[in-house]
């Protein structure tokens, strides 16, 4: 499988600079059961972790 690159998505971008954008909306529905994502975000410390769930409301991990 090849690395993630969740930290450069350009979808996560589009989502960061207007949340409520179609892609900003698909990439943050996408997340909730992308593996790539899951293993990027479960590599994170716990302090980045928290950071990642609160600014995504990422309620299955907080």
């Amino acid at each position: 499988m090849a690395e993630e690159n969740c930290e450069k998505c350009a979808w996560r971008a589009k989502h960061d600079s207007n949340p409520q954008s179609f892609l900003g909306r698909l990439w943050r529905w996408h997340i909730n059961f992308c593996p790539g994502w899951k293993k990027y975000f479960t590599g994170l410390s716990a302090e980045e972790k928290t950071k990642l769930a609160q600014q995504y409301d990422f309620k299955k991990y907080q």
